[in-house]
């Protein structure tokens, strides 16, 4: 559109001053409408270059994700979470900061500093503590926990189900048994004794 556009008004520009002008000025004014024809298309080109560089630009996800990983694995490592050490949350309970232990009501504050040099300090030591506890103390607990639990886990698979298992396959038949002992000597028995003590009546009399 650049280039059609400005070439007419340029040509206009010509035919209308270059009768009255003399030769040197016809060949200036004819170099000046080259220059003016060169102009629209040197600026239709930039376009051009433009769009090409804004349709490069462009790019989908997916490709710029491809593109960019070896970009990525060659700066450095790519960060990772950490992994949630109580995935269960067996102990979420013991989830305990300083504002669940120690509050201080609106009408008794003790001064600012004291406060957070008493925040820190609770959070300082109970870290250190528990970092130098468990630093002495976790690989052995861990051992005995092992032990301890590996002799449960070894009796309960190998011994205590077992014993439950022949219990159950045994229920059946003990029910059977059972079921017919009571129909005939329990059953009759408290059968008699209902109907004996059915015809027992009270009177109560006032003196």
């Amino acid at each position: 559109a650049c280039c059609v556009s400005a070439a007419p008004r340029c040509a206009a520009f010509h035919t209308g001053r270059g009768a009255a002008q003399s030769g040197a000025q016809r060949r200036a004014h004819r170099h000046q409408l080259l220059s003016l024809h060169r102009l629209p298309v040197s600026l239709c080109n930039m376009g051009l270059e433009k769009e090409k560089l804004d349709t490069s630009i462009i790019m989908d996800e997916d490709e710029f994700n491809r593109s960019i990983e070896p970009i990525l694995s060659k700066k450095g490592k790519v960060y990772t979470p950490e992994p949630d050490r109580d995935p269960n949350d067996i102990n979420a309970h013991l989830k305990v900061g300083f504002e669940d232990v120690i509050a201080e009501p609106t009408s008794t504050h003790s001064f600012d500093k004291v406060w957070i040099g008493s925040h820190a300090a609770f959070e300082v030591i109970k870290f250190i503590f528990y970092r130098l506890l468990t630093t002495l103390l976790a690989v052995p607990m861990a051992f005995i926990l092992g032990v301890v639990f590996g002799v449960l886990s070894c009796i309960h698979i190998w011994l205590v189900m077992p014993v439950i298992q022949c219990f159950l396959m045994l229920l059946p038949s003990v029910q059977v048994v059972w079921k017919s002992l009571t129909d005939m000597f329990i059953t009759p028995l408290f059968h008699s004794m209902g109907k004996i003590l059915s015809s027992v009546q009270v009177k109560t009399t006032e003196n």
